[in-house]
C-alpha cells in the first residue's frame, strides 16, 4: 500500500535509497531492526518500528504449542469472532472502576444473578457473588468465607480458632494454596480402590474444627463428579448424631457449567441446603475467554461482612471482595455474550457434542490394544482417560507416548495419581468446544502411528520393573 499523503520538501530532496528505507513497502526481514537478536534482559535504548517489533514477538510465539491441540487444558481455546471483537472493544476498561464503567458493572451483576438462577439459589435476585480472574481465586474466596464464619461461631461459643481444617478429595492445587496461605489443615481423602471422595470417607475426617467439606464437580485427575448429594446427606446425619453443622462449598470449576445443561436433575447445587457457596470457571466450560471465574454464595448471610471492603476510589464508594483489584472487563462482557448468544439450548448442544466425542474417543482408544480405560466420558466432564493394561509390555510407558504424540502437535497430559495411588499413571484427554469428531479421528490415527513406531523402536528404561499398567517416569 503506497502512502497517499503529500511528501515533505525534505523527502523530495532525500536520496532514493533513503526514501526506500522509510517506505512502508520495505521488506521487514531486510530491515536493520530484524538483523539483531531480540533483547532478553534489558530494555533497548532506541525505539523500533511497530511493524518490526510486532513481527519479532509474533515470530517467537510460533514456538508455543498450538492451543487448539492442547488436550491437557480445561480452558477454552476457541471463541466466536464476536467474542474477539468484544474483547478488543473492552481492552481499555478496568472493570473494578464501577463509577467510570457502570454498564460493565451492571453486566457483571447480571451474570451473577443468571448463575444464581442456573444453580438454583433460593432467591436468585438477591444472591451475592462476583467475578474473579479464574476459579482458583473464586475457590479461595469461598474458603475464606468458610473460615471466617467458623471463627465467628467458635468465638461466640468461647472456643479456640487455631486449628481449622477442610475435608476434600483429590483437589486442584488452588486448595493446597488456600490451606497453606491461610493456615488451614487440608484433610485430603487418600485414593484407594475409589478415585474420588466418598461420603463415608469425608465424614470420617470431620470434627469440630472442620470449616467445610469441599466436593469437586469434575475431579482434575479423574474427571468424575464427586457425590455432592450423598456427602450432604451424610453431613446431615452427622449433625443429628453429634450436633456438628458443617457447611459444603462445591468446587464446580468444570461441572458448574456442564451439569445444569446436560444433567439438570443432578442435585449438586443450592437445591441442597448444606451447599453454602459454589465456584466455577467461566473460561472452561462456560466458554468465555481466559481470565474469568465466578463465586456465589447461597444468600447474603453466608458471606461475612468483614470480607467486604468499601473503597472510595476512582470516583465512587464501592464494595469489593475479590482478591484482585484492577483487571480488564472484556472476559465478563464475553461471558454475558455467551449467555445471550447460546442460552440453555446452545450450551446443551455444545456440551452434548463434546460428550459424544469423548465417548467415541474412549471406545476407539480401547480398540488400539494396550490401553485400559479409566474414565469413558460418562458421570463427569467431557473427557476420557486411560492407563496401560497390566501385564502388557508395549515397549513404552505413557510418558513416552505423551512425548511422542507431541511430534504431531498434540499435547496430552500423562501423570501419576495423588497419594496412595502414585503407582497408577494415566493419560487424560479433555474434549472442549472446537474439538470436532474429525480432529478426534486424526488424533486416533496419530496414536496408532505412535504404537507402530514404538513396536519398531521400543524404549529401554533404566528400571527393573516390568512394563505394566503402572509406571514411574524414568
Amino acid at each position: 500500500m503506497l502512502r497517499c499523503y503529500p511528501r515533505t520538501e525534505k523527502e523530495k530532496r532525500m536520496p532514493l535509497h533513503n526514501k526506500r528505507k522509510n517506505n512502508i513497502m520495505d521488506d521487514i526481514y531486510a530491515s536493520s531492526d530484524l538483523s539483531i537478536v531480540l533483547p532478553k534482559y534489558k530494555m533497548p535504548q532506541k525505539e523500533l518500528d511497530p511493524r518490526h517489533a510486532y513481527q519479532m514477538v509474533h515470530d517467537e510465539l510460533m514456538l508455543d504449542g498450538n492451543a487448539r491441540q492442547n488436550l491437557a487444558t480445561f480452558c477454552q481455546t476457541w471463541d466466536d469472532p464476536e467474542v474477539h471483537r468484544l474483547m478488543d472493544e473492552c481492552i481499555d476498561k478496568n472493570m473494578i472502576d464501577k463509577d467510570e464503567y457502570p454498564q460493565t458493572a451492571e453486566i457483571e451483576s447480571r451474570c451473577v444473578h443468571i448463575l444464581a438462577d442456573l444453580w438454583n439459589a433460593p432467591d436468585s435476585a438477591n444472591s451475592l457473588g462476583c467475578s474473579t480472574t479464574g476459579s482458583s481465586e473464586a475457590a479461595m474466596l469461598g474458603g475464606l468465607a468458610l473460615k471466617k464464619r467458623w471463627s465467628e461461631k467458635r468465638k461466640a461459643a468461647g472456643k479456640g480458632t487455631d486449628r481449622p481444617n477442610i475435608v476434600c478429595g483429590p483437589v486442584q492445587i488452588c486448595w493446597h494454596k488456600f490451606a497453606r496461605y491461610w493456615d488451614v489443615e487440608l484433610r485430603e481423602v487418600p485414593l484407594e480402590d475409589q478415585l474420588y471422595m466418598t461420603a463415608e470417607e469425608a465424614v470420617k475426617r470431620c470434627d469440630e474444627n472442620t470449616i467445610g467439606v469441599i466436593p469437586t464437580l469434575g475431579v482434575t485427575f479423574t474427571c468424575v463428579y464427586e457425590p455432592v448429594e450423598e456427602i450432604c446427606r451424610a453431613l446431615d446425619q452427622l449433625q443429628k448424631e453429634t450436633g456438628l453443622d458443617i457447611p459444603v462449598h462445591v468446587d464446580g470449576a468444570s461441572g458448574g457449567f456442564l451439569a445444569p445443561f446436560v444433567d439438570p436433575d443432578l442435585k449438586w447445587d443450592f437445591r441442597l441446603k448444606r451447599v453454602k457457596s459454589i465456584n466455577a470457571s467461566g473460561h472452561k466450560f462456560g466458554l468465555a475467554p481466559l481470565g474469568v471465574g465466578w463465586v456465589l454464595w447461597r444468600d447474603k448471610e453466608e458471606l461475612p461482612e468483614d470480607l467486604i471492603f468499601w473503597v472510595n476510589y476512582l470516583g465512587g464508594n464501592m464494595p469489593t471482595f475479590a482478591l484482585n483489584f484492577s483487571r480488564p472487563g472484556g472476559q465478563i462482557i464475553a461471558q454475558y455474550y455467551n449467555f445471550l448468544r447460546l442460552g440453555h439450548e446452545g450450551y446443551r448442544k455444545i456440551h452434548q457434542a463434546c460428550y459424544k466425542t469423548a465417548q467415541y474417543l474412549s471406545s476407539e482408544v480401547k480398540k488400539l490394544g494396550p490401553f485400559e480405560i479409566i474414565y469413558d466420558g460418562r458421570g463427569g466432564i467431557p473427557a476420557m482417560s486411560f492407563s496401560l493394561q497390566e501385564g502388557v509390555a508395549p515397549g513404552f510407558n505413557l510418558f513416552d507416548l505423551s512425548d511422542r504424540i507431541r511430534s504431531r502437535g498434540w499435547q496430552i497430559a500423562a501423570y501419576s495419581m495423588p497419594a496412595n495411588r502414585e503407582d497408577l499413571v494415566v493419560m487424560r484427554i479433555l474434549v472442549r468446544h472446537g474439538f470436532s469428531r474429525d480432529l478426534a479421528d486424526l488424533l486416533l490415527k496419530d496414536l496408532q502411528h505412535c504404537l507402530e513406531y514404538f513396536k519398531k523402536n521400543p524404549v529401554i528404561h533404566q528400571s527393573s520393573e516390568e512394563f505394566s499398567g503402572s509406571f514411574k517416569h524414568s
